[in-house]
């Protein structure tokens, strides 16, 4: 095969993967596009083996997630980007094996943080609550 064969067919691959919107083995999923394995997500695209998730978009392994992008083994995250292997994550962008974090970018391991600052489990729940409500996610 020569060069311009393959960029040719290679070319060909990406625009029909683009046009596919057809879900395979998912139960109970609505309104949602190129998913596959996945249960009672709603109004998502292109999730894989996740569960309960809802507007969320390229989602691996993940669980009860809304308007989340771009994660992995993600768990009860809201709008959060690029995370994985974490949980209870809200508006965080590349986090990594974190739990309990708001606001926060690029952290490794961590857990009750607000904008990567580290607090006390409760002062984390009593500023995160306040905020919750400020931001329209409570």
């Amino acid at each position: 095969m020569k060069k311009q064969e393959f960029e040719a067919a290679l070319k060909t691959l990406l625009a029909s993967a683009k046009e596919s919107k057809e879900s395979t083995g998912c139960i109970a999923c609505e309104r949602c596009a190129s998913c596959v394995d996945c249960t009672f997500c709603e109004g998502s695209d292109r999730l894989v083996r996740s569960h309960y998730c809802k507007q969320s978009q390229d989602l691996v392994d993940c669980s009860h997630c809304l308007r989340c992008r771009d994660c992995l083994r993600a768990n009860q995250c809201v709008e959060s980007v690029k995370c994985i292997g974490s949980a209870f994550l809200v508006r965080c962008e590349g986090c990594v094996d974190c739990t309990h974090c708001f606001g926060c970018v690029g952290l490794r391991g961590k857990e009750f943080h607000i904008l990567n600052q580290r607090y006390d489990k409760a002062t984390y729940f009593a500023l995160t609550a306040q905020l919750r409500k400020e931001l329209g996610l409570a």
